[in-house]
């Protein structure tokens, strides 16, 4: 039995944890706020709940391991996951719209014909099977297994297999995802569905590698969930699995620095100079001391994004029928993309708007009032503007027809409230690891060059996004419990 000193409780940390705890290990979580569930946090006024980190969750069955793994009551038992049908709604700068049914290829590729015009479907369909190509050429390296020395073989090769394409008489094959939209669905519309998964995790779509392919895949693979009453509710389930399993958890406990001796990882020192012996630590992928220690050399991602969100409370019932998720695609999308990754990073004038309308009594004070949140990304550091908030709004009264006459209040939601929250610098969120690109769109491996000290959660390997934060935590404990040869499960 080893004692470990885990810093955060996010939800990569909180799913190490557990899944420690469970094998036998002492374990303590310190976390400098007064909560956990890193970003997966709530907001509640007046009767309304809303989300403020992440909404949907892609991917259920990493907290479906998680949870059978860790004990007898699965995560069905703990929280209600429901099945988001239509996955979403899409509503494009000439006027069309779409609705696209959840984990259906059929349907999807039936949708976009009927909305988009015959040929529409085939080539989003066709696109759907090379992604599939670039998600089994890469699940293993990427998700399921720690970042080995050899992370280079990720970086220099591009597993998104590219149609040849025709260009001052010579082929080309599409290195981004933007060349992907624009040489193979040739729809500036589905380039619009195609880029809008990267622009989601604040990626610029003209410098995201074509191996981004596999963020669409996922969602149309294994669907996407909402959790009745809210994100935060798996955030309290996970939070509750661990003190089932008797995770100790110190709050208000910030951790200056990390102890070492003799060339291992011995503890961690608290602000208040408090010391707590461990024979393992984890870390956050972004905690300064790990910097300090010249680890996490790999990650190399610039211009990251943040996010700007108004959470409106609505007077008037949800409508009957609307959908849980409405993306409103810029008028402009170059315009857009130069402003948020430009020299000069600004909000853009017109951005692209998530809309979320959760059928969902949980979030309402009654079945006469309804819960919205609108989302948009924007440049890290940003202060928010009554300008910048009103062009969300102007946006969004696109898919929520007289938005305005029933806004109760609202609340905004800026990258300062991320960065309080999360202690990421500017507010940033973490995109996924994606493979080619040089390796700019990898995150710091788990193993550090301090023995016994690990990195966990979205800021390490495999990176950001709720699926890929719990992955972060599985390896974390596979490489504590089985030691540096843990190749991951089978």
């Amino acid at each position: 039995m080893a004692g470990i000193a885990v810093i955060g409780a996010g939800m990569g940390a909180l799913t190490a944890a557990a899944r420690l705890a469970v094998a036998g290990h002492r374990v303590t979580v310190y976390e400098r706020t007064q909560t956990y569930g890193g970003a997966v946090r709530r907001f509640e006024r007046d009767g309304f709940v809303f989300d403020t980190g992440p909404t949907l969750l892609p991917l259920p069955a990493v907290y479906r391991d998680l949870f059978v793994k860790t004990g007898k009551e699965p995560l069905e038992s703990c929280v209600e996951l429901v099945q988001v049908d239509p996955s979403a709604r899409h509503v494009f700068a000439d006027g069309a719209e779409v609705s696209l049914p959840n984990a259906s290829r059929a349907g999807v590729v039936s949708a976009l014909d009927e909305a988009l015009g015959a040929r529409a479907g085939q080539r989003w369909g066709d696109f759907l099977v090379r992604a599939r190509e670039a998600w089994d050429r890469t699940r293993r390296p990427l998700l399921e297994e720690p970042l080995w020395p050899n992370w280079s073989v990720l970086a220099d090769r591009e597993p998104y297999p590219a149609v040849p394409h025709r260009r001052l008489l010579r082929a080309r094959q599409a290195a981004t995802l933007a060349e992907v939209g624009a040489w193979e669905l040739r729809d500036p519309r589905l380039a619009a569905l195609l880029e809008g998964h990267a622009l989601a995790y604040g990626l610029d779509p003209r410098a995201t590698p074509a191996s981004a392919a596999v963020l669409p895949y996922m969602e149309h693979a294994f669907g996407t969930w909402y959790v009745r009453g809210g994100l935060r509710e798996l955030a309290r389930a996970v939070y509750e699995r661990c003190l089932a399993r008797r995770v100790e958890f110190v709050f208000g406990a910030e951790v200056a620095r990390i102890l070492d001796k003799d060339g291992r990882a011995a503890g961690v020192e608290l602000a208040d100079g408090t010391v707590a012996e461990a024979d393992f630590v984890l870390a956050p992928g972004g905690f300064g001391g790990l910097a300090a220690r010249g680890e996490g050399e790999v990650a190399t991602q610039r211009g990251l994004s943040s996010r700007l969100t108004v959470l409106l409370a609505l007077r008037g019932p949800r409508p009957q029928g609307v959908a849980h998720r409405t993306v409103v695609h810029a008028p402009d999308r170059e315009a857009e993309l130069e402003s948020l990754f430009g020299a000069t990073p600004s909000v853009p004038a017109r951005p692209t708007v998530t809309v979320l309308r959760p059928d969902d009594g949980r979030l309402t004070p009654d079945g006469d009032h309804e819960a919205v949140t609108l989302s948009a990304v924007v440049p890290v550091g940003v202060q928010a503007s009554d300008a910048s908030v009103e062009a969300l709004l102007a946006v969004a009264e696109r898919a929520v027809p007289g938005l305005r006459e029933r806004v109760l209040w609202h609340e905004v939601r800026t990258p300062a409230d991320i960065a309080r929250e999360t202690g990421a610098m500017g507010g940033a969120v973490p995109a996924p690891a994606l493979a080619a690109a040089g390796g700019r769109l990898l995150h710091p491996a788990n193993s550090t060059a301090l023995q016994g000290l690990f990195t966990v959660g979205g800021w390490s390997h495999p990176g950001g996004g709720l699926p890929h934060a719990g992955m972060s935590g599985t390896l974390v404990s596979g490489l504590i419990v089985e030691g540096p040869e843990f190749r991951g499960s089978r």
